[in-house]
């Protein structure tokens, strides 16, 4: 009972090992500077006003951080859960109004009720069945849409949201007139000193010296030659702090909400439990999927109450955590707490942050997601897992999440049976 309840206190102990407590604070710091420009940009996803967007980067990834199971994976806004949110709520309540957020917000909450209530009845053994095959398609196809998301900022053009990876490699086709050279050379040079630092990563993150060092070549060409053109930067930062928050249970709200709530649940512990399995994978770990929903389930309903959008797991933060030496989930702990100081000290440098850098960095990020040599090794000797491999990456890049990893679990199922049934006849 002590490990569902306080599951933090079985890892706690590991920030008296030495490294460990200062590599969770540089990772934190590292998750806490990307979030500011994904915040903002999730929360226009969902049409909400986008403090909205980083106040699910705080109390719900402070409590998912502390009463979930996974040591690397990071809560907060993510791309598929704001699209979908937008998707659910704008039939009933003009984006971006009192009644949009207010919907909004009462899914936050209902959304984490359902999960916590499946969290408590062990629903989560249910994640176990989900093939290693599969888990990996997943990451692959995860870095490819991270990498579609992310090719206009690196190239200094604006896209339009929420297109494909097809539509984003036409619309780049079509402004190749108008990329910034200043932004790709920017975007090269913090790429190059992130590869450069990777052996001194242990003592200060290569992805935050790269940020860092991005931002002061944007800075020097921006003051040396005015005449090029200016890269985008971070937008204005709102407060720091959440703003309180009530949401609406009348009989109406819930009936109106009842099957966005299955949906997007669904959605919600999909992505998170998979992005929890795949760190866990990567990286020697264990996870316990009931306890997970039991994180994300608090999470949600925290967030509800302080002005937050549904969040869930983040596969962008979850693998910059990683690469940036995390080694408990204090990393995630202190990227929320961090994320306030930065809102409340430094949101008037948020202009110096080009978007560029943080597009390098997250490339570098897609880069370190694909496994190549597992990969390889389940094409040479699991010929029956080539395909729900192959399959859910692809369903990732062109169907949503929770598609890819069903239609991946189903062509495992076909892929263990038919040679069975072939042999019978």
């Amino acid at each position: 009972m002590g490990r569902r309840w306080l599951p933090f206190l079985l890892w706690w102990p590991m920030l008296r090992e030495r490294g460990v407590l200062r590599a969770d604070l540089l990772a934190g710091l590292t998750g806490a500077i990307i979030v500011l420009p994904q915040g903002l940009a999730f929360a226009t996803l969902a049409g909400v006003p986008p403090q909205h967007g980083l106040y699910a980067a705080m109390l719900p990834c402070l409590v998912a951080a502390l009463w979930g199971s996974s040591r690397m994976m990071v809560t907060g806004p993510a791309n598929a859960i704001s699209l979908t949110t937008m998707a659910l709520i704008a039939p009933l309540a003009v984006p971006g109004s009192d009644l949009y957020v207010g919907y909004v917000l009462t899914l936050s909450l209902l959304v984490g009720i359902v999960q916590l209530a499946l969290g408590l009845a062990r629903a989560g053994a249910l994640v176990d069945l989900v093939p290693h095959s599969v888990i990996v398609g997943f990451t692959t196809g995860a870095a490819v849409l991270i990498a579609s998301t992310q090719a206009g900022p690196f190239v200094g053009v604006e896209l339009p949201r929420g297109i494909s990876v097809a539509g984003t490699v036409s619309a780049l086709a079509e402004r190749v007139d108008r990329f910034n050279p200043v932004a790709i050379a920017v975007g090269v040079a913090t790429i190059a000193v992130i590869r450069a630092w990777a052996p001194l990563n242990r003592f200060v993150p290569a992805m935050l010296v790269g940020v860092v060092a991005g931002s002061l070549a944007a800075w020097g060409v921006e003051a040396l030659a005015p005449q090029f053109p200016r890269l985008r930067t971070v937008p204005p930062l709102p407060g720091a702090l959440p703003t309180p928050s009530i949401p609406t249970l009348s009989l109406d709200t819930l009936r109106q909400l009842f099957s966005a709530t299955l949906v997007m649940t669904l959605l919600g512990l999909t992505e998170a439990v998979a992005i929890a399995r795949a760190l866990a994978l990567r990286h020697g770990h264990s996870i316990d999927g009931s306890q997970e929903f039991i994180g994300q389930g608090l999470a949600n309903i925290a967030g509800a109450f302080c002005s937050a959008i549904p969040a869930s797991g983040s596969f962008n933060r979850s693998a910059v955590n990683a690469a940036s030496g995390a080694r408990t989930p204090f990393a995630a702990v202190c990227a929320s707490v961090l994320l306030v100081v930065l809102l409340a000290g430094v949101a008037p440098l948020a202009r110096h942050l080009p978007l560029a850098v943080i597009a390098a960095l997250l490339f570098m990020v897609a880069w370190g997601l694909v496994d190549r040599l597992e990969i390889a090794r389940i094409w040479r000797e699991e010929p029956r897992e080539r395909a729900p491999l192959a399959v859910t990456a692809l369903a990732t890049v062109v169907l949503s999440l929770e598609w890819a990893l069903l239609l991946g679990m189903l062509a495992a199922l076909l892929a263990r049976r038919w040679p069975l049934t072939a042999a019978s006849k």
